[in-house]
Parts: C-alpha cells; structure tokens; sequence
C-alpha cells in the first residue's frame, strides 16, 4: 500500500504544477479576452484535439495499455514489453496523425457541426447585435491547433509507459510546457499590441500557434525517460504483437465509453454556443477550477492504484480500493464544501481583473456550484473503474456512462433553456457590465453534476456482483463532511471580519483559516490521513 501511496503522492504532486500553470493560463486568457467572443473561440479550437486526446489517450489507453504492460514487466518479460509498446506507439502514431491532417482540412464543417451557433453571428453583426463574428476566427484557429492533437496522443502513450514503470511525477508535470507555450504566446502578442501590432484577433492566433508549440514540448520532455526504460522497442503496426489484441480488445469499449463522455461535452458547446457570448468561456473557467480536484485526489490515486490492482489477486482488490476511498475523501470532502461556501471568493482571486468583471466572476462561481454537486461522485467513480480496468472488463464502466451522459444531455438541455431567460444581475441582484452575461451554462453544469452521482450508483451496483465487494466508507465520508461543514464558520469570519485586502489576499488568507481548521479537527478525531499530512508537513 506504501507503494501506491508514494506513487498517489507524486502524481498529486505532477498535477498539483501543472494546474498551478493551468490557473496562469486562464488567468492571462480571462486578462486578454474576459467572458467575451474570443474567449468562445478559443475553447472551439481546443475541442477537437481534447476530444481526441480523451478518445485516443487518457483513460482509454492507459486502461487498456497499463494492465498489459504491467504484467509483462510483472513477469520478467521486458522484451516483450518493449515489443507492446512499440506496437502501440506505431498505431496510435498512424491514426493520431491522420485525424490531426482531417481536421485541418476539414476544419469548416468541424466548427459548422461543433458550434453551429456561431454561423449565425454574420447575420447578427451586419444587424449591429454582436461585434465579432466568431466562425471565420475559429475555422483558422481550429486549423493551426488541430496538430496538437497527435503530440497529445502520444504523450498519453508516454504516461502510460511511465506509469507502469511507476515513473508517476514527469508526465504528470509535463502539461506545464504546454500551458506555459500557450501563455508565452500571450504574453508576446500582448506586448506587441501595447506598441500599436496585435488585437485580439491576433492574440487569439497567439494562443493557437502557442497551444500547437506546447504539445509538442509535452510530449518531448518525457521522451528520453521513456527511452532509457524501454527494452527490445520496435516499431511496428502488427496486431500480432503479443498483448496488442488484449488492449485493442480492452480499447474498443472504453473509446466508446470516452466518445459518450465527449459526446456529452460536444453536446454541451453546441447547445452553449447558441447562448450569449462568454457561455462557453465561463463553463471553460469553472471546469478548470473543478477538474484540479478531480485530478489531484481522484485522479492521482486512481493513477497509481491502476498498475497496483492489475498486479494483485481479486480478492485483495476490493481492500485496495475502499482504502484509496479513504485518502480520496479526505481531500475531497473539503474542497467540495469550500467551492460552494468560498467559490466566488476563488474566481475573484484568480480572475477578476482586466477584461473579467463582477458578473464573469458572479457566473463562474455559479457554474462552478453546478459542476461541484458531482465532485464526490466523480472522484469516487474513478477508483471503481478502476476494479473493472484491472480485469480486463473495460465494457460495464463503458456502458454506464453511455447511460450517464444520455441522463446529462436530456437534463442540461432542459435546464439551459430555463436558465437562460434569467440574467446574471437579476439572479444575484448587483452587478452589471459591458455585457448582458445569461445563466444558461449554469444549467448544463448543474445537470453535469446530478448525472455524475448516476454513474456512482450504477458502478456500485454492478461492483456489488463481484468476488470482493466494494463498499464506500459512508461514515468515514459523513464525519469528514461535518467537519468541513463547521471548519467553514471562522473561515467565513475572518472573510467578514478582516479589512479590505486584494482579492487575491482575501482568498489566501481565508482558505488557509479553513484547511487549517479542517486539518486540526480532523486530527483531534482521530483520522489517520490527518495524522499522517501533520506529520509530513511537520518534516517539511
């Protein structure tokens, strides 16, 4: 277990840099282009790649690809191993590099289909209703980012090698030579339009042309670790490579699996983009704040419990996950009460300045509120996909988010459509700006939260039916709540009580009383993940 914590640690500590240079880069995005046009574009572009690298990478392929891959190093075997994942790597290069040509040349129809609210914009500029028309912006963003797609794909293929070596920090961190390429770019174009050169247009092209640079850096920073780990590599296209079926096997329903999932996020910006300018950015800057501890504590755990899991007996499997539960929920627990109390309090920390304004900050912290409602239930499900990936079984998980995001999409749709009649002024009754922002992403994230406790439901059943049965700790889970319920009362204090400070200090200073409190409670009862972080940051 000691190993799988040390391995959780590092790729904690992986993600843990790589949002902090994700929050750089939304912050500097919301510094140039605020919950505007640009802003919407920017997020179009990134679609498709994104679709594709959780399509082809990501889950899909480490659940399929670790498993493999860690038995055969399990066994001694590392020829073939490296034989594995030189067959792997040449498939994933073929078709990741076709797709990425495809939507350069196909990048009109792609945003017609992707954001097909867009093409009515034209219309609305020559009414004097909108001021930018964003389809011709996003067909040439779409073209220089498309690219980026195929470096994606195979740094996911590099985690995977590394992870089963439990090489677990490098890939985990190498998202920052993305992020900082995309801010780079910014930063340079914005210094040009301060001498009279770039608009937003231009800093817009900027950030695409730094996105492509960054995949590349990505993957190039974890290729020579790879390499010196590799034995007996060659690359090749055969199917006959021992292990290639296996995962191909594996791959085919967790793709489906992952296409569901992205079907539900292309769902999400279609029906957002037929909404006012800066939707599709505010869900953009919610998901961001939402997805660090998705990543952080679900993710992490999930990451070095998947080679662990594929390597023990079933009937240990079951103690495994419910113990990765436990250290999931300690972190979890109050970072859920903490966006709902101190959410807005965040956002403003971390945006609002520049072009972002109280009402971008008052409709991301809403949004963020939607998609918080499923934090825990989403953490909790990717342990327990977990069981099934080190199995082989990659088609129940796959099936129940088919049914999640069906659930998603019929309720977001609903949800948008009612939301969106109200203003983000009149909801919070203060406020006002340049632009009338409307609710209607609330709506979509809202529903996005409600369907992630449908998935939970449906992976606890079907865990049930297995040789060991995981159960979720639901006391340990309720005292943890208790305890950050109350921790929140003199955080809220001290935000009411202390003067003025800049927003970035009032977050600092207030989330610190916060997770001290939690921290110090829940060490006075007792619980074990407390006791070992005091003891930690006391070594520190």
């Amino acid at each position: 277990m000691r190993d799988s914590e040390a391995g959780a640690s590092r790729v904690a500590g992986g993600i843990l840099l790589s949002r902090v240079a994700g929050f750089v880069r939304e912050a500097t995005l919301a510094f140039f282009f605020g919950a505007g046009p640009h802003a919407d574009v920017f997020r179009t572009a990134l679609r498709g790649p994104n679709l594709l690298q959780n399509l082809l990478g990501e889950q899909a392929l480490s659940a399929s690809f670790i498993p493999v891959y860690s038995r055969l190093l399990e066994a001694g075997r590392r020829e073939e191993a490296g034989r594995f994942a030189g067959a792997v790597f040449g498939l994933l290069l073929v078709v990741a590099g076709g797709l990425s040509l495809a939507g350069v040349l196909l990048a009109e129809p792609l945003v017609a289909v992707f954001a097909a609210g867009y093409l009515r914009d034209a219309a609305a500029v020559e009414a004097g209703t909108a001021t930018v028309d964003r389809y011709p912006l996003a067909v040439a963003a779409v073209r220089l980012i498309f690219p980026m797609t195929g470096f994606l794909v195979l740094s996911a293929w590099a985690l995977g090698v590394l992870n089963s070596h439990r090489r677990f920090f490098l890939p985990y961190v190498a998202p920052v030579a993305w992020n900082a390429a995309i801010v780079a770019g910014l930063w340079l174009a914005g210094s040009a339009a301060r001498g009279g050169g770039a608009d937003r247009d231009g800093l817009l092209i900027a950030a695409c042309v730094g996105a492509l640079v960054g995949g590349a850096l990505q993957f190039a920073v974890q290729l020579p670790l790879v390499v010196r780990l590799l034995r007996g590599f060659r690359l090749s296209l055969s199917t006959r490579v021992g292990g290639v079926r296996e995962a191909l096997k594996a791959f085919a329903p967790l793709a489906a699996g992952r296409g569901a999932v992205q079907l539900s996020s292309y769902l999400d910006q279609l029906l957002a983009s037929f909404l006012a300018a800066g939707a599709l950015a505010a869900l953009g800057w919610a998901q961001v704040l939402y997805l660090l501890p998705v990543s952080l504590f679900g993710l992490s755990v999930a990451a070095a419990e998947l080679p662990e899991l594929s390597r023990v007996a079933a009937a240990a499997r079951a103690a495994r996950v419910e113990a990765g539960l436990r250290r999931v929920y300690f972190f979890t627990v109050p970072t859920f009460v903490g966006y709902l109390a101190f959410g807005f309090l965040v956002v403003g920390g971390l945006y609002r300045r520049g072009s972002f304004r109280l009402d971008d900050n008052w409709l991301v912290y809403l949004v963020l509120c939607g998609y918080t409602l499923g934090l825990l239930a989403t953490n909790s499900s990717r342990l327990l996909q977990n069981l099934f990936y080190a199995t082989g079984d990659t088609r129940r998980p796959a099936r129940i988010a088919v049914e999640r995001v069906a659930l998603s999409g019929l309720a977001g749709a609903g949800l948008m459509l009612w939301l969106d009649r109200f203003s983000v002024t009149a909801a919070v009754g203060f406020g006002g700006g340049p632009r009338e922002l409307r609710l209607g992403a609330l709506g979509l994230a809202a529903a996005a939260g409600a369907s992630a406790w449908y998935e939970l439901v449906r992976l606890l059943a079907a865990a049930r039916r297995e040789p060991a049965a995981v159960r979720l700790p639901a006391s340990h889970l309720g005292k943890l709540l208790a305890v950050a319920a109350a921790s929140t009362l003199p955080a809220l204090a001290v935000w009411w009580v202390v003067p003025p400070l800049p927003l970035v200090a009032q977050a600092a200073v207030v989330l610190l009383v916060y997770a001290v409190t939690y921290l110090a409670v829940t060490r006075r009862l007792g619980v074990a993940e407390a006791a070992r972080w005091t003891r930690f940051l006391r070594l520190r």
